[in-house]
């Protein structure tokens, strides 16, 4: 299997078993239908971009990591890209945690999002 196509697969594989929610914050994500996404949680066009699901190897290429399952996340776009911003980005595990208290003080991504998301599954 090709590169891309393999992390294509491994990315929607980590997403299903993940319950379509970011491995950093817990935030739902999409994959193909940003309208429906858009619609469903009332986003704007701009703010929908920053859930899209993204492969993240939790060990980076550059520090040796591979493309396999157990190295691949879906992460949403806004916390991969985060994560990777830095000189010195942190591990995986450390990122998490920092995402996590961001979160606890309403400093990340729409905190609302995980709780509609809970509330439109009750309705179904």
């Amino acid at each position: 299997m090709k590169s891309k196509k393999r992390i294509q697969y491994l990315r929607s594989k980590a997403a299903e078993s993940q319950g379509w929610l970011c491995y950093y914050c817990q935030q739902p994500i999409w994959e193909s239908d940003p309208e429906a996404f858009k619609a469903r949680y009332s986003l704007s066009s701009r703010t929908v971009r920053h859930f899209r699901c993204t492969a993240e190897h939790l060990k980076a290429r550059c520090d040796g990591g591979r493309d396999i399952e157990e190295n691949i996340v879906a992460a949403c776009h806004h916390c991969n890209r985060t994560r990777h911003r830095k000189k010195r980005p942190k591990d995986a595990a450390s990122y998490a945690t920092f995402v996590r208290s961001r979160i606890d003080k309403g400093r990340w991504h729409p905190v609302w999002l995980r709780q509609q998301m809970s509330e439109a599954e009750v309705l179904r």
